[in-house]
């Protein structure tokens, strides 16, 4: 899901795409406030009409990203919240146009076109004048106003005072870049399918095709500006896929010292939507490899994923934490445990999520994380190897996590990882750049082997 926002201002109350600003605005704010209510931004987006679809998502990620001084500024304006309705569009306002630098369109463009949504619909017709007020009076006073929020924790980072105080305690040295990072749209990574063709190779189709990237990792490239999967090369022939940089780690990490030649036994425990399920399957093609997903819809997505790059597994249905419900009691060479998290470490793709989570959420997600490492370990060969990882930068999830499971299993041990490829255990965050990601999402990964 891209987030391109139009490089223009403009005084036209008309879209490029010849779509109302107040329209786009309303049903940007609709979202706000389905987000406030716990649901996730993607399915929101998805089912926006056509139409507006493209100008809805680019308004909502902007949002996302700065409602935090958006709230605050709101706060300056009105102590006391308005109703929900009122107060999304209100922040969403807020958020497009508190900083000219970052606003898609003229300040009092955005204004004006506020207070015409807030006219036109029924849950905030009332508040019309309100929305009003508030939105001039930021117009005459936004210098100061924006002073007075500069040393609040929620509108200087843009993130829940909880989460940059969380932050700020595992991380003390880069907090300020972690969270800097997460400001940023991601860029699109690729993962070059290798059965099919090389980096090289692939980066002269890219260039055939007028577009362009460098290489990250061992089989990643990274585009310069983001594209329509239906632009990629052979991407319906499955020759790439589109994977972060970090989370291309995850199948090499699991399948180094291992001899792809003996159909290995593989369980992807956590599987959807199948990236990772995927790339195992092109290292190691010859392997008997068993994808499970709990939700039935997930589990689809997996087999359609599978079927582009050429590819079979055992998909099931089935909670991993139950093997009584799904495993033949046949041992597992290698095991891949992408574990349910707070995906803390995907904020730059998914700005919704920072939104979404509880301080409450790490500890729960942190049981459940424990609960699948201790189920699973005993389907483990001894000698086969784990691999635990979340799309996390909560310590809690990730070190903290593996620290307490090898104190309570003394049949695991840290593998020793060759120095030219992946660590054996790792917490990358977004502020970070290297040789051997490039540019890429927070994550944790851990490779564990069972002692013989």
């Amino acid at each position: 899901m891209q987030n391109n926002l139009p490089t223009h201002t403009t005084q036209n109350s008309t879209t490029p795409q010849g779509v109302p600003l107040w329209r786009l605005l309303h049903a940007t704010a609709q979202v706000v406030a389905a987000v406030k209510g716990g649901r996730s931004m993607t399915a929101l987006l998805e089912a926006q009409p056509p139409a507006i679809r493209p100008g809805v998502q680019a308004l909502s990620f902007q949002v996302m990203r700065w409602y935090g001084r958006a709230q605050a500024l709101r706060a300056q304006l009105a102590r006391k919240a308005p109703p929900p309705a009122v107060d999304a569009l209100l922040c969403s306002a807020l958020a497009l146009c508190w900083d000219d630098a970052l606003a898609p369109y003229a300040a009092f463009t955005l204004v004006d076109q506020t207070v015409e949504a807030a006219r036109k619909n029924k849950d905030t017709r009332g508040q019309a004048n309100f929305v009003n007020a508030c939105l001039r009076r930021f117009l005459r006073e936004r210098e100061a106003l924006i002073k007075q929020t500069d040393e609040d924790l929620l509108a200087r980072w843009n993130h829940p005072v909880w989460w940059v105080q969380k932050i700020q305690m595992d991380h003390p040295k880069d907090w300020e870049a972690i969270l800097t990072a997460s400001q940023a749209p991601a860029p699109m990574t690729l993962r070059v399918n290798t059965l099919q063709t090389t980096v090289t190779d692939y980066l002269a189709q890219l260039e055939s095709a007028g577009l362009k990237g460098q290489p990250v990792g061992l089989s990643g490239i990274e585009l310069h500006k983001a594209a329509a999967v239906h632009q990629l090369p052979g991407f319906a022939q499955g020759m790439v896929s589109v994977q972060d940089a970090g989370a291309q780690m995850a199948a090499p990490l699991l399948l180094q010292g291992l001899d792809c030649s003996q159909n290995l036994r593989i369980l992807d425990a956590c599987a959807a939507p199948g990236g990772k399920t995927g790339h195992l399957l092109e290292l190691c093609p010859t392997a008997q490899l068993v994808a499970l997903d709990v939700d039935p819809v997930r589990c689809e997505r997996v087999i359609q994923n599978l079927d582009r790059l050429q590819r079979k597994a055992q998909v099931v249905a089935a909670d991993a934490s139950q093997p009584e419900t799904w495993w033949d009691k046949f041992l597992f060479d290698a095991i891949l445990l992408d574990a349910p998290c707070t995906a803390s470490g995907i904020g730059r793709r998914h700005p919704d999520v920072r939104w979404l989570r509880r301080e409450s959420d790490i500890g729960q997600l942190a049981l459940i994380q424990a609960q699948l490492l201790q189920t699973l370990w005993p389907l483990l060969k001894p000698g086969g190897q784990l691999v635990y990882c979340t799309c996390s930068i909560f310590l809690a999830e990730g070190h903290g996590q593996i620290e307490t499971f090898l104190q309570h299993n003394t049949d695991a041990v840290f593998l020793t990882s060759p120095g030219h490829l992946i660590p054996q255990k790792r917490q990358i965050n977004p502020a970070v750049q290297d040789n051997l990601a490039g540019e890429h999402d927070g994550f944790y990964y851990a490779l564990l082997q069972k002692r013989l």
